[in-house]
């Protein structure tokens, strides 16, 4: 019995992948479900499982070729079906025992002429011998590192005055970005917001929060609540247009994409219907998807199906950004660094000059559907809610209504 090994669905919108390493080699044992070999698409890198145990017959797919989805990337079948190696026939060394049991030439020295196994008759004439090569000093051979081991250091691995081959996934990155501002109208519009209640109330529950949850409560599962939230009210931009069907796709629920910095490249898991989350329930989904995206353990489902993207550039110092709209989308939250800043600050009737906490929001958006309008809206529920900062019951709840 034989089965074919072929190219999984790896994910919405993926039609072809890449293999990048193939973990067995031809007439190695298999066992079912064990990881085959691995293949990269433009949304992640995943190993395919054996479909069954046997041992691998045929790779009809080799390192570094594309295939699309459903096509053959080998061949797997039972022991009795493995191609047998032939047995290599021994082969007489060509070198007279003789002159195999010479010894080895001293370093330094004359090399000795060797009998020569012609006939006595036709004797080869004797070489001269080659003058020794003056010895080196042993201080300078010391001086003179092995050009092949370079000495291991930080600026061994520093990209300064080196090229280097664009690799697929900072690839799969440019086409991805390059498509969707092609095929959209992008713009962004930015708001500011005063943060200041909100990063009160993390101060205050941070320390009981990594106590019971084992986590640091960073200021993002604030925003995503916030984000997700305001899609609700706000449906437009959390849809999808189809312009080979002519129709517009408003969606029901809030699957939104994190942006993940890895040494490989951004890459963008999905925390699936995240209006359904608390804060605390965010929080746990954001460590488990970004700590797997660093790792490299992703899965297809793991970065598929979003309906809104949020980029927190501001983890990484940036004031605000003009993000870019991922395919399949029309508008992407952009959050900036929160700063502390002397702001106006009304206090009753009068209006005085306090330090705030402040944030910008971007949010780019594709212009075919979402008006200049309908952003500011979506973005001015966002800056409400975080500066009403009501999240007291969402950092213990599973669930939010």
């Amino acid at each position: 019995m034989t089965v074919s090994v072929t190219l999984p669905a790896l994910g919405e919108s993926v039609t072809e992948g890449t293999v990048t390493r193939w973990l067995k080699q031809v007439g190695e044992r298999v066992e079912a479900d064990e990881p085959l070999l691995e293949v990269s698409t433009d949304k992640v890198d995943t190993e395919i499982p054996a479909p069954m145990g046997g041992v691998l017959l045929e790779i009809t797919a080799a390192q570094d070729e594309t295939v699309e989805v459903g096509a053959a990337l080998g061949v797997i079948g039972t022991p009795v079906e493995a191609p047998t190696k032939p047995t290599p026939t021994p082969v007489a060394p060509s070198t007279p025992p003789t002159e195999a049991a010479s010894p080895a030439p001293v370093p330094g020295q004359a090399t000795a002429p060797h009998p020569s196994p012609a006939a006595p008759s036709s004797p080869a004439p004797v070489p001269t011998p080659t003058p020794a090569p003056a010895p080196v000093p042993t201080a300078a051979v010391a001086a003179a590192p092995p050009v092949a081991a370079p000495t291991a250091g930080p600026d061994s691995v520093s990209l300064r005055g080196r090229t280097v081959p664009m690799t697929r996934i900072r690839r799969a990155i440019g086409n991805n970005l390059k498509k969707a501002l092609q095929e959209q109208a992008q713009l962004t519009t930015t708001v500011e917001a005063d943060v200041t209640r909100l990063m009160r109330l993390r101060g205050r529950a941070k320390d009981g929060f990594l106590a019971r949850e084992g986590l640091t409560l960073s200021p993002l599962p604030f925003f995503i609540k916030a984000a997700a939230q305001a899609l609700r009210a706000h449906p437009v931009v959390n849809a999808r247009i189809d312009e080979t069907a002519g129709t517009i796709t408003y969606f029901d629920t809030e699957n939104i994409g994190i942006a993940v910095d890895t040494e490989e490249g951004l890459m963008t898991p999905v925390v699936k219907a995240a209006g359904d989350l608390t804060v605390a329930g965010l929080a746990r989904a954001v460590h488990n998807l970004a700590g797997r995206a660093r790792s490299g353990h992703l899965t297809p489902d793991d970065v598929s199906g979003a309906t809104f993207t949020i980029s927190d550039t501001g983890s990484r110092g940036a004031l605000f950004d003009t993000v870019i709209v991922p395919p399949q989308e029309v508008a992407i939250l952009g959050v900036g660094a929160t700063v502390r800043r002397p702001a106006v600050v009304r206090d009753g009737d009068d209006e005085v000059i306090g330090i705030r906490d402040l944030v910008h929001l971007s949010l780019s958006y594709d212009h075919r559907l979402v008006d200049g309008a309908d952003a500011a809206r979506y973005l001015t529920s966002v800056k409400a809610i975080l500066e009403a900062a009501e999240f007291e019951g969402n950092l213990y709840a599973e669930t939010a209504a």
